[in-house]
């Protein structure tokens, strides 16, 4: 995930954290205040009910405006309270708006007005085929002589309410919020986008440009007006491109030189020992510190030219890509070392395999992995082209001993040898197969290893297959 999206989708997650906040905090709050002034007015309306229950205790005239019940109980409230008791037990008084409904409670409601005298409840009544009509009931217990009955009974007066406003308020309250946290958290979506894409586009181009940096051209960043951090860093950068391009420049100026001074002096050498080995009697001793010398030499002229190509390939060295036929250069390679490979080179090639490179550098490249199976005590060696859908990939099997897995990741590195003894008898570098990256890379490829010990190495090329009709094989 880029920086971009982590930003966008933190500052979103936290706009959302806070309206859920603030939606989950108001929702009570407005149904706490809902529900008290809907009490509020359920006290006023049952005041007036209880006045007409204590002047006319007898048979109380209900304002037919309210949903109000009087229930005259004949039951001990000391007994477990059950529906049927409870239906059996009340002889009720009801206001016309109830129609042939009561309000009926539940028994932990009647347990507890009986038990404190008072309580607050919520019921419902039938509403036709309609959801039932839900409401907020008040119930008093009152003690009062009943005329008809002459004798003091308990009176329970129920006044309610309905909570159909209170909950559509409520809900539409909640879908209002829903909708326009949506609606605000897509417009914020759009918005943070579009600032971070904003604050973001000049380091983007500033990571496009960087990408065009190179050892042979290093291309300026460009530089916003203002002294923002972004402008502040653009120019920390070039000032650092200018500081590196100085020094790259010496470099290949030291390369330049050192190619000539070192190259003169080792071939001086070579020559000197070589025309000694010829042309003059030696002692045994002096014969073998002289193909002593020699052979130092060799090694040290393979090592210059590594190096020079190895810098040369991090300059963008130049390549002359055509079509050609690996089948063909893998041939050519097969038939230079089966002279002096005491082992096996087996091909496994098809009719041909066209690509676009450079056969003299792609040759180094499979010269080099060749060399290095040989080097590893193989006793056959194994050219394989395989042909992938935009691909060809070039195999390099050997059966020798294999590497160790903690070598792989390293291979590729400037100097690293698996087995630095045997590398320096054999006269090698430690360069070679960094330079086999370089061009493999060069080529738009990819080099990469397999290897177990004891199972032999696997060395494996990708490169571009080039569409084109087969040139004839050499």
């Amino acid at each position: 995930m880029t920086l971009r999206s982590r930003i966008t989708l933190l500052t979103l997650s936290i706009l959302a954290l806070s309206l859920l906040v603030i939606g989950a905090s108001l929702y009570p709050l407005l149904r706490g205040f809902l529900y008290q002034n809907l009490k509020a007015d359920l006290d006023v309306a049952s005041g007036q009910v209880l006045r007409s229950v204590r002047t006319s205790p007898s048979i109380p005239s209900l304002p037919p405006s309210l949903y109000a019940e009087v229930d005259v109980v004949v039951l001990s409230h000391s007994a477990p309270i059950t529906t049927k008791d409870l239906e059996d037990s009340i002889i009720p008084i009801k206001s016309a708006s109830l129609g042939a409904s009561r309000l009926v409670l539940k028994p932990v409601d009647y347990y507890r007005l009986l038990d404190k005298g008072s309580v607050w409840a919520e019921t419902s009544l039938p509403h036709g085929q309609d959801t039932p009509l839900r409401l907020l009931v008040k119930g008093v217990l009152l003690q009062l002589p009943i005329g008809f009955l002459n004798t003091s009974v308990p009176v329970v007066v129920l006044t309610a309410k309905p909570l159909g406003p209170v909950l559509s308020t409520l809900q539409g309250l909640l879908r209002i919020y829903l909708l326009t946290a949506v609606a605000v958290l897509l417009l914020a979506s759009f918005l943070v986008d579009a600032l971070v894409g904003r604050t973001f586009r000049p380091l983007e181009t500033m990571s496009r440009k960087a990408e065009e940096v190179s050892l042979q051209s290093f291309t300026t960043l460009p530089e916003s007006p203002g002294n923002d951090e972004v402008s502040t860093l653009v120019h920390s950068l070039n000032r650092m491109l200018k500081r590196l391009e100085r020094s790259f420049q010496t470099q290949r100026r030291f390369l330049a030189d050192a190619s000539h001074e070192l190259r003169t002096p080792i071939t001086a050498v070579l020559g000197h020992v070589g025309y000694l080995l010829r042309r003059t009697q030696l002692s045994d001793a002096q014969r073998e510190s002289m193909e002593t010398i020699q052979r130092e030499g060799e090694r040290m002229k393979r090592l210059v030219t590594d190096l020079l190509d190895l810098a040369a390939s991090e300059g963008q060295i130049p390549l002359e890509m055509r079509q050609m036929d690996l089948c063909t250069l893998l041939h050519d390679i097969s038939e230079e070392f089966s002279h002096a490979f005491a082992g096996r080179i087996e091909l496994d090639l098809p009719e041909s395999a066209m690509a676009t490179g450079d056969e003299a550098r792609l040759h180094q490249v499979f010269s080099n992995l060749v060399a290095n199976a040989i080097k590893a005590s193989a006793k056959t060696v194994t050219l394989r082209v395989r042909n992938l859908e935009e691909k060809l990939v070039v195999s390099v099997e050997d059966d020798g001993p294999g590497i160790s897995t903690e070598h792989l990741p390293h291979l590729f590195e400037r100097f690293y040898r698996v087995d630095k003894a045997r590398d320096r008898t054999a006269g090698g570098s430690g360069l070679g197969l960094a330079i086999v990256k370089s061009i493999v890379e060069g080529h738009g490829g990819k080099v990469w290893v397999d290897s177990e010990p004891g199972k032999g190495t696997v060395f494996n090329v990708s490169l571009k297959r080039a569409t084109v009709q087969s040139l004839p094989r050499r």
